[in-house]
């Protein structure tokens, strides 16, 4: 078993912080910070062109280490801003014609869920959503009933939405995707780096995540796994450029073979390797330990916040993970973030805005969120709810 304290040395904002908002952006480790600095120095000291051809193999880790940590292969792996610049990568590249249909569910990323909308306005592309069960979470049924009878170009799931502690089964979605030859991307936000993740499993065509929420990377930071599905079928996003793709002729060019037909030419060369940092980070320390850890952790957090009069606890579904959320009619967004800040501890309220169905459907206008990660301990989550018993 991994050294609590150990890892708590490498996280220099435990030294002064409770951060229990890692389904934001989670604290960095040591490894990560110095591997970034240490490019950025290079690069004030020689040239950023020159730094980045210097550093040729240490960038390439980065596909190595994204393709370790989705059982995927290294030619399927794109760098990516954020997990909705992937997200938006992965969504040109359907061929969408007007009067297709997307297929996805009430627990989607608003981000995603705007993108659908956008689609639907400007293109003619008809949205559907698969209903939740009584019990929360995707029906498998009414998804798998609405995909055979839309025959919807695109099926898109997100496996953890960031308004609450939801697990979706994107694996059994994919066997039903596979069955029908229907593309389908899966939003890993939330999930990577929080529990495992396996794209052979999964069985997705695309699938996104960034690196500052549990993976403990840079912001500025995600990928897009592509499989040799979309690669073979010659699927590439709407507005390539020279690194994507290269101009062979006056009116012609020939896109990139690998998932870098996904990628532009100018990134963050820092941010790559401070990603390759902090997933070979998590990977050493185990995400088979990692998961039930932070689960635990956040288990704890609710079995303190359920035992606090007034307080409701909002995460629906057959299986939860580290998000944790919760209301109270005596709780103010703003004064309750203020007063917690105060003690050094870091939450996080969600607006309706992230969550206009699932909030709608629970009759709350917000939620407290809170994402405890494997560097808090339980001491931490008790001073956050002696803090919450005042609030």
């Amino acid at each position: 078993m991994p050294d609590i304290a150990r890892l708590r040395a490498d996280t220099p904002g435990c030294a002064n912080r409770i951060h229990l908002n890692n389904a934001g952006s989670a604290l960095p480790p040591l490894p990560v910070l110095h591997t970034m600095k240490a490019y950025l120095d290079l690069e004030a000291a020689i040239g950023g062109y020159e730094a980045a051809d210097q550093s040729v193999a240490e960038l390439n880790g980065f596909y190595d280490a994204v393709a370790r940590l989705l059982n995927a292969r290294p030619h399927q792996i794109a760098f990516a801003g954020s997990a909705t610049d992937a997200y938006a990568r992965a969504l040109s590249a359907i061929p969408f014609q007007s009067g297709d249909a997307i297929l996805t569910t009430e627990n989607d990323y608003a981000s995603n869920q705007i993108a659908f909308l956008a689609l639907q306005k400007r293109f003619g592309i008809k949205l559907l959503r698969a209903r939740d069960t009584a019990l929360g979470g995707v029906d498998i049924d009414d998804f798998e009933r609405l995909l055979r009878q839309h025959r919807p170009k695109l099926a898109a799931v997100t496996h953890v939405p960031t308004n609450s502690g939801l697990v979706q089964p994107v694996e059994a979605i994919g066997d039903i995707c596979r069955a029908h030859e229907t593309w389908y991307l899966v939003d890993a936000c939330q999930s990577a780096g929080q529990m495992p993740l396996d794209v052979t499993t999964i069985q997705c065509d695309f699938l996104s995540a960034t690196m500052r929420k549990f993976l403990r990377g840079p912001r500025g930071a995600g990928f897009l796994y592509a499989s040799d599905r979309v690669l073979d079928a010659g699927l590439e996003m709407l507005l390539p450029d020279m690194h994507s793709a290269q101009w062979t002729g006056r009116d012609q060019y020939t896109m990139e073979k690998s998932a870098r037909r996904f990628e532009y030419f100018e990134m963050p060369f820092a941010q790559v390797l401070g990603s390759t940092a902090a997933i070979s980070y998590a990977l050493d320390v185990g995400i088979d330990w990692i998961a039930p850890r932070v689960r635990a952790l956040a288990d704890l957090t609710r079995q303190y916040l359920g035992e606090i009069p007034g307080v409701r606890l909002l995460d629906e579904g057959p299986e939860l993970c580290g998000i944790v959320t919760a209301s109270a009619e005596h709780w103010e967004p703003k004064q309750l973030m203020e007063k917690l800040w105060a003690r050094n501890i870091n939450c996080r309220s969600s607006p309706l805005q992230v969550a206009q169905i699932d909030f709608s459907r629970k009759g709350v206008p917000w939620a407290l969120r809170v994402s405890p990660h494997y560097y808090n301990t339980e001491e931490e989550i008790g001073q956050f709810a002696a803090a919450m018993k005042t609030a």
